[in-house]
């Protein structure tokens, strides 16, 4: 199971492209919605809790200071996958850096500005490691991007005659 953690409800629309690859690969997940700065408590409990809910990873989205995927990682060892938003003035870049600059010891694995969906597929890279049907439902996932591909290739290409 995924945890995905978003610190405000206002991020829940950048967030959903993640339950949608995680429904599409038959991985369960629970969301909440936590505050590093207005609910820090809640935030280190849902973490130092994430391992015996049986969460195997943690996604967590914020925008701005982004110092939410941060805290989960310091109350966990489990793998926390910060997804910076683009909420703020800065476009999102004050929150990948947040999250990219994590002291040593602490990381925190971050994917591009709202890109909750690689979150989500890296998420189910991890349990994939050890879990053979999610592993085989990536490949097929994989499989599948590549057909859209040809498709598109097949449908929009062109040749010049000379």
């Amino acid at each position: 199971m995924v945890g995905i953690v978003l610190g405000s409800e206002s991020d829940l629309d950048l967030m959903e492209p993640a339950t949608a690859v995680l429904e599409g690969l038959g991985i369960s997940y629970e969301l909440t919605i936590c505050s590093a700065h207005r609910t820090p408590e809640r935030a280190a409990e849902y973490a130092k809790t994430a391992r015996e809910r049986g969460l195997l990873a943690i996604i967590a989205g914020a925008g701005m200071a982004a110092h939410l995927p941060g805290v989960l990682a310091a109350y966990t060892t489990l793998p926390v996958i910060g997804v910076p938003l683009s909420r703020s003035p800065l476009q999102g870049t004050d929150a990948l850096y947040s999250m990219v600059q994590m002291p040593p010891g602490v990381p925190v694995a971050t994917v591009a500005i709202d890109g909750a969906r690689n979150a989500a597929v890296l998420a189910a890279e991890i349990i994939g490691v050890h879990d053979e049907a999610v592993a085989a439902r990536l490949t097929e996932y994989r499989r599948e991007q590549a057909r859209k591909v040809d498709q598109s290739a097949e449908k929009h290409g062109r040749r010049r005659p000379a």
